[in-house]
């Protein structure tokens, strides 16, 4: 296994949510209208997802920075985003280092048709479930944030081998619990998740697959 890091949770934490506001929302209608990934999802009342997945200069620049710092990216050097959205972090690396050779790919029509104009010619459409159009080891750092939750089970074993095929170093961030209490905010909370599982499930599920790779985990 490789290391557990620690970018995101920061970030995800300054964000306050009422998980039981949702939960009360007819969440059933919400979750099948989020699972479809379109304009509700991302842009529409947040009852549905993001309610508004707008660029914010400088929102993902630690990260971004974090991540070109701690795998030794420069000019040359390929990443891959797997379930990118509208691709504001690879944007944002490529503002860092405008040499990257970025590359992204996202299951959401919508999100790519929306997506940062000035990189939109490197993101296409894809599954993460599906095997992937690229060379053994082709990118210098494969990434995945929020993405391979919304995988069920006997998906997760091609996403996670493809994960690991195609990158020389790999960061993967997922939602999970640790607690009764992180499992309960989280049922309430999650739209599109379809593998809720505690941290060392999830460990054992990388294992599982063959993934080495870095990893993180939020809760909520």
């Amino acid at each position: 296994m490789g290391q557990l890091k620690n970018y995101v949770t920061s970030l995800h934490q300054a964000t306050k949510r009422d998980v039981l506001a949702r939960m009360n929302d007819n969440k059933v209608e919400c979750m099948v209208k989020a699972k479809e990934y379109g304009f509700d999802y991302w842009d529409g009342d947040r009852r549905y997802g993001y309610g508004g997945y707008k660029y914010l200069p400088g929102r993902w620049k630690p990260l971004a920075e974090s991540l070109i710092r701690d795998y030794n990216l420069k000019s040359g050097s390929k990443v891959l985003d797997v379930g990118c959205g509208k691709g504001y972090l690879l944007y944002e690396m490529s503002l860092i280092e405008p040499g990257l050779i970025i590359s992204g790919f996202d299951a959401s029509k919508y999100a790519l048709k929306n997506s940062k104009e000035e990189i939109s010619h490197s993101l296409f459409y894809h599954q993460a479930q599906d095997v992937y159009p690229f060379g053994d080891k082709e990118f210098d750092l494969v990434i995945s944030l929020a993405t391979f939750h919304n995988l069920k089970m006997f998906e997760l074993k091609t996403a996670l081998t493809e994960f690991q095929r195609v990158g020389k170093q790999a960061y993967l961030m997922l939602e999970s619990y640790r607690n009764e209490q992180e499992m309960f905010n989280l049922e309430c909370w999650a739209l599109t998740a379809e593998s809720l599982f505690s941290v060392s499930e999830w460990i054992w599920i990388y294992k599982e697959f063959g993934y080495t790779g870095d990893y993180e985990f939020i809760f909520f």
